[in-house]
């Protein structure tokens, strides 16, 4: 079932707003992740979708599931799953009657009879890995075990759409990971619709088709996470997905300086910042013909795939941070206190109007 919004805005009162004027297109079985700040806009677009909250009347907008206009439709009748943060299981029934409980309450003319709605939860309790634990409460259930049933009672009405609203947002950080895991599985299993909030940058860039990053109501990018990451479409989006480092000085000549810091640009001459992500940077024991930027280490994380390096000096407003491969950290005997020089092997640069990234390949040429 495709999604398609025009137009459509939401105002709590005259003057506060909570989204601007939006478009947006979800394909047919497309997992898309709403991604922002707190008050960027994303769980009330989610609600809209929904049918739990109304978009203004003026402008007069549109939601489409597919070719049906849902713009007015009650949500009991948009056939849409809903997954919560907390759950909202009741806690005086078992896991199966949980899952039951959505057809249960149908009108008698479209209930399913007793065995097929047994062998449909059945069936959803072995999808969600559960199945051994029909006859559990709630209570007996740890808190991923209990999103998976929020999930399976959603998805019990073979719902057009199932929506999330930072459904991993309560699981501590190794469970998340294994059911971001679990979901994308199941949602390729199955081919539903689906649209998810999350604020975890990782969170969406692993799990999601496309990502829509907003901001202040608005969607500031909509694209691949590839996309998103190697062509981000204005300094926010830039910002928001990953660690950044900040570099700004005067440019004189085709050159950047900083106090003892200096840098080759291809920019005019004026103020400058240029943004880098931890990645960017090579760490040497020597400046290249282009860089030099001579820092000092103050802490090292080794542990993960990366190492993680951060770095001081003092014509910096704020330590940087590097990722090097472990065979490098060994190779420059990384440690607290270290003296050595990034080599930035990309950098980019905004407009005043945070447009328009202009992203120059540096290749260090040390380290």
């Amino acid at each position: 079932m495709s999604i398609r919004l025009e137009n459509i805005a939401k105002h709590y009162g005259p003057r506060a707003r909570a989204l601007s004027p939006i478009d947006l297109d979800i394909r047919e079985g497309e997992l898309i992740g709403l991604l922002g700040p707190s008050g960027s806009g994303k769980t009330t677009l989610l609600r809209i979708m929904a049918g739990l909250e109304s978009p203004d009347r003026d402008p007069a907008g549109r939601i489409q599931f597919g070719e049906r206009d849902v713009t007015r439709v009650h949500v009991r009748d948009r056939r849409i799953g809903f997954v919560f943060q907390h759950y909202a299981l009741f806690r005086h029934m078992s896991v199966y009657d949980n899952v039951a409980f959505g057809l249960t309450v149908l009108p008698r003319r479209e209930r399913p009879s007793s065995g097929e709605i047994r062998t449909r939860v059945h069936r959803l309790l072995e999808m969600v890995q559960l199945e051994q634990l029909a006859t559990r409460y709630p209570a007996q259930l740890s808190g991923g075990q209990q999103q998976r049933v929020s999930l399976a009672r959603a998805l019990a009405l073979r719902p057009e759409v199932l929506l999330l609203d930072e459904p991993f947002g309560a699981l501590d950080a190794k469970v998340r990971q294994e059911l971001r895991r679990w979901l994308r599985h199941l949602h390729d299993e199955l081919g539903f619709t689906s649209v998810f909030v999350t604020h975890d940058q990782e969170e969406a860039l692993e799990l999601s088709d496309r990502v829509a990053v907003m901001s202040n109501g608005r969607i500031e990018q909509i694209d691949t996470p590839e996309s998103l990451y190697r062509a981000p479409a204005n300094r926010f989006v830039f910002e928001f997905l990953g660690d950044v480092n900040h570099l700004e000085g005067e440019v004189r000549e085709g050159v950047l300086t900083c106090g003892e810091a200096r840098l080759a640009v291809d920019l005019p001459d004026g103020a400058a910042e240029l943004l880098m992500r931890p990645h960017e940077l090579a760490l040497a024991p020597a400046p290249s013909a282009e860089a030099h930027l001579p820092m000092t280490v103050t802490a090292v994380s080794p542990v993960g795939a990366e190492v993680r390096v951060e770095l001081a000096a003092d014509w910096l407003a704020e330590p940087w941070l590097a990722t090097v491969r472990h065979a490098d950290f060994e190779h420059l005997a990384l440690a607290r206190g270290k003296r050595l020089y990034a080599l930035p092997r990309r950098w980019h640069s905004f407009d005043d109007d945070g447009a328009r990234p202009a992203g120059r390949p540096r290749l260090a040429t040390a380290g």
